[in-house]
């Protein structure tokens, strides 16, 4: 079983464990789960996409190069600073931890659960 399964496979059984935990003893901090959860795997989507464009700037300008990651920044930037300021540290401390906890959770399922779609997609194709 490749590294990757396992670890999508890890990553599912934690997220779903500290949501159901939640939602079984009527914590607080369900609804933190479940949001920080949707923001992880957007940010895992987005990580994705960054890197396939970064991969296609190969034989590129340096003008289309410089123009991508000014954009990148510009918009990257100013969301992290916001998200940190506004979200992560106007957060109660007692919802902080697991809500960073199963935002990275997120991170990482969504970007194995694509690589193991892909990898699908591409074994299909090939095969076809």
């Amino acid at each position: 079983m490749k590294k990757s399964n396992i670890i999508m496979g890890v990553t599912f059984l934690i997220a779903i464990g500290m949501i159901a935990k939640a939602f079984i003893l009527n914590e607080d901090v369900k609804v933190f789960l479940l949001i920080f959860f949707a923001v992880g795997t957007g940010l895992g989507l987005l990580r994705l996409f960054v890197n396939s464009s970064i991969k296609k700037m190969k034989g590129k300008g340096w003008k289309s190069k410089v123009l991508f990651f000014g954009v990148l920044l510009g918009l990257g930037l100013p969301f992290q600073s916001w998200f940190r300021n506004n979200v992560l540290l106007s957060i109660d401390s007692a919802y902080l931890m697991s809500s960073i906890i199963i935002m990275v959770v997120g991170v990482l399922f969504m970007t194995t659960c694509f690589g193991y779609i892909s990898n699908k997609i591409n074994t299909k194709s090939v095969t076809e």
